[in-house]
């Protein structure tokens, strides 16, 4: 099929690393590797940071523009087979590929879309009705995680539900190098305000309480909240923790393999390509039981997953995998297989292959 793919919160091509971008270009990536021609639909970027209708309006207009830019360029080209919006929620939703895909008879697909009444407040809820009504219509809703689809179900029990497992490219782990240092933890993680810091508040906590043991830190991230973070572990001994601020994504294998646990608390995760890309790497996981992070780490085989908010918790799971070496090289063991086997691009490309086979495209 011809796809035009479009992602209203974060493009593909979008210069700011994320997990979005991150997992937009894997979907892209999947879909291609299945034989489809995957056209990026728009680049425009339509978040609404806060619930102020100013801005509201002047993202509509924008979106009205965009829409009258591509029925020109499909009345000229063709239309495309098939419009896959990927991560529409109450901040982000799809005004484009809707209107779009009704106008041409073209189905209409979401991947990682989310609805939570919660946020049926203000403007929230005109936003969240735009989601709504976009689940209702598509013909298929690609769910990544149980919450999200018990969240859309809930909203729109009519909706078209499919569910695809969180996955990365894993061809950059297939080569396991000697292993890195057992006692060496790593996280990986951007520095901005609300959960990160939140996140990073409970890791230098939790760390507070083991520093008995023999461990050392490596920490991949930066950003506006810098400061804030590393205020956290100013208790800490400085010369444990080693800050690599941003790297490029080709790098972060190279620091994943050097540890041997991961470690990060996950409050608000999604789920977390991080983690992912830990396991892949052969580190076992210490993580918050969590928002989406059951999706991602197994507890008990490649990883611990404590009770939100119980630092002592996170503190013991560490310690557990810093003392007891068999537990720690059965568990990363597991974790390889687990994402290589079943988390992988193939494995991705595959299920996508089922899921869009069930629907008529004209």
């Amino acid at each position: 099929m011809r796809i035009a793919f479009y992602a209203p919160l974060k493009s593909p091509n979008h210069p700011v690393a994320s997990g979005d971008r991150q997992m937009a270009r894997m979907l892209v990536k999947a879909l291609e590797h299945g034989g489809h021609s995957v056209e990026l639909a728009s680049e425009l970027r339509f978040y609404l940071r806060e619930p102020e209708s100013k801005s509201f309006d002047a993202l509509k207009i924008e979106a009205r523009e965009e829409v009258a830019r591509l029925t020109k360029l499909w009345d000229r080209d063709g239309k495309s087979d098939l419009w896959f919006s990927y991560h529409p929620y109450y901040k982000a939703p799809d005004l484009i590929g809707l209107e779009l895909a009704s106008a041409f008879a073209v189905p209409y697909v979401t991947a990682e879309a989310s609805y939570s009444r919660r946020r049926n407040v203000g403007l929230w809820a005109d936003t969240q009705a735009l989601v709504a009504r976009a689940v209702e219509q598509a013909a298929l809703n690609i769910c990544f995680t149980q919450r999200d689809r018990q969240g859309l179900t809930d909203a729109i029990p009519d909706a078209a539900l499919g569910m695809l497992s969180p996955f990365i490219d894993t061809s950059v782990f297939q080569e396991m190098p000697a292993r890195g240092c057992p006692t060496r933890l790593v996280t990986v993680a951007m520095m901005r305000p609300g959960d990160k810091v939140e996140s990073y508040r409970m890791l230098a906590q939790a760390l507070g309480q083991i520093g008995r043991l023999p461990w050392t830190m490596s920490v991949v991230g930066d950003g506006p909240a810098r400061d804030e973070v590393k205020a956290q572990f100013a208790g800490l001994p400085a010369d444990r923790i080693e800050w690599l601020g941003a790297i490029e994504p080709a790098a972060v294998p190279g620091v994943l393999y050097s540890g041997g646990i991961y470690v990060w608390p996950g409050y608000g995760e999604a789920y977390g390509v991080a983690y992912l890309e830990a396991q892949a790497a052969g580190l076992p996981v210490v993580a918050q039981d969590i928002a989406g992070v059951p999706e991602v780490v197994r507890h008990g085989q490649t990883g611990f997953l404590t009770p939100p908010g119980d630092v002592a918790a996170f503190a013991s799971a560490i310690e557990r995998l810093l003392v007891r070496n068999d537990e720690r090289t059965i568990m990363a063991a597991e974790a390889r297989r687990f994402i290589l086997e079943e988390r992988s691009l193939d494995a991705a490309v595959a299920r996508l292959a089922e899921l869009l086979a069930k629907i008529p495209v004209s």
